[in-house]
């Protein structure tokens, strides 16, 4: 019990720096997500072939490896400084879920009954407002449990910033295992509660969304 009335004050000094890479990457994900998403549907393929190509490099590798070369490749090959640490970490957990969450946009939007399409089209409806008014409103109620789901993989995304000397919760167990070997099972522990306390209220509202979605879209 004493061990972990010792741990927590030192992880808690983390929490700031690992909510506020979790708000901001979630909100850069949400971005691309809509914006790749949405691009992979249009009729340009100049612009369906540049968010592929973003989609597939993100999708195919790994996030570490992108956050390395955010952080080392980039300023060294390109002289190209992408701003401070935290910015590199929003960045490269945002494009990593982001293009993982535009193949959830594309295909909630596809998954729209055609009979919404044809309706839609029979009231002399504009392509932006068939879209606006009609399918994205029924996509995106089937997007929310996934949405739901991926925050709570950028959630888990956010410990990996402690690689760049971020000070993080994972950060401050490592500081405090290297130091405190025999308590380590302790630590990481105490670690783990907090991301699972974290990530609890997105457990909450994915449940919700799940229960919104199985209204599903009209037919």
């Amino acid at each position: 019990m004493n061990a972990i009335l010792e741990i927590t004050p030192q992880l808690w000094r983390g929490i700031q720096i690992t909510v506020s890479i979790l708000i901001a990457s979630a909100l850069f994900a949400y971005i691309m997500s809509f914006i790749a998403g949405l691009c992979r549907l249009s009729r340009n393929v100049l612009l369906r072939k540049i968010t592929g190509f973003y989609v597939e490099v993100f999708r195919g590798t790994s996030l570490i490896v992108q956050l390395f070369w955010l952080y080392y490749a980039i300023p060294m090959l390109f002289g190209i400084n992408l701003g401070s640490n935290w910015w590199i970490g929003v960045i490269a957990i945002g494009l990593n879920y982001g293009a993982y969450l535009s193949e959830v946009v594309r295909s909630s939007i596809l998954s729209v009954s055609q009979g919404q399409y044809e309706a839609a089209t029979a009231l002399n409806m504009s392509s932006f407002q068939r879209m606006r008014l009609i399918i994205f409103p029924q996509a995106v109620r089937m997007m929310l449990p996934e949405f739901g789901n991926y925050t709570i993989q950028i959630l888990k995304g956010t410990s990996l910033v402690s690689l760049i000397g971020l000070t993080d919760i994972l950060y401050y167990g490592d500081i405090m295992r290297s130091t405190s070997l025999s308590l380590s099972p302790v630590i990481y522990l105490m670690v783990l509660v907090f991301y699972f306390i974290l990530a609890l209220p997105f457990i909450f509202l994915t449940r919700k969304a799940e229960k919104m979605a199985k209204k599903g879209a009209a037919d």
